[in-house]
């Protein structure tokens, strides 16, 4: 499987690139008032307002000053019963890197975003469900549809 490799700190983490529309340079934000400090605001993509979540933040680090080589991950999640687009801010995006071997089951309760994890020469890296991202009532807030 092939992912898109970024840090949270020290931390590597990654996406499938299966599941990335889009990789967007760092873009100036709308902020979202009302929203979990992990919502790092609202995109202007060629007209549509899409969220955009801070992944750090949503870790539980504190988001760092954007760099040459932060980005904005285009991806689908589902959000308020529908299949919504979403960015992800990403730091310290490392490049594509290939996961050949099994991946072990994370079971990390506190963050259900968190899916497998891989282990290589480069230590651990875990993989980003987008479609465990957000809690029903964080969409509602995100797509004005009430939780069901």
């Amino acid at each position: 499987m092939k992912v898109l490799v970024f840090h949270i700190g020290r931390e590597r983490y990654a996406l499938p690139l299966s599941g990335i529309l889009r990789v967007l340079p760092a873009a100036r934000l709308k902020a979202l008032p009302g929203t979990p400090h992990y919502v790092a605001g609202l995109l202007d993509l060629h007209g549509e307002a899409l969220p955009v979540i801070d992944l750090s933040r949503l870790a539980g680090s504190p988001a760092e000053a954007v760099r040459y080589d932060t980005r904005i991950l285009l991806v689908e999640a589902p959000a308020a019963g529908r299949v919504r687009r979403l960015g992800l801010k990403a730091e310290r995006v490392a490049g594509v890197a290939s996961l050949d071997g099994p991946l072990a089951d994370a079971g990390v309760v506190a963050a259900p975003w968190l899916g497998a994890v891989a282990a290589g020469a480069e230590g651990m890296l875990q993989l980003v469900e987008p479609a465990r991202l957000l809690a029903p009532e964080v969409a509602a807030l995100l797509f004005g549809e009430a939780p069901a």
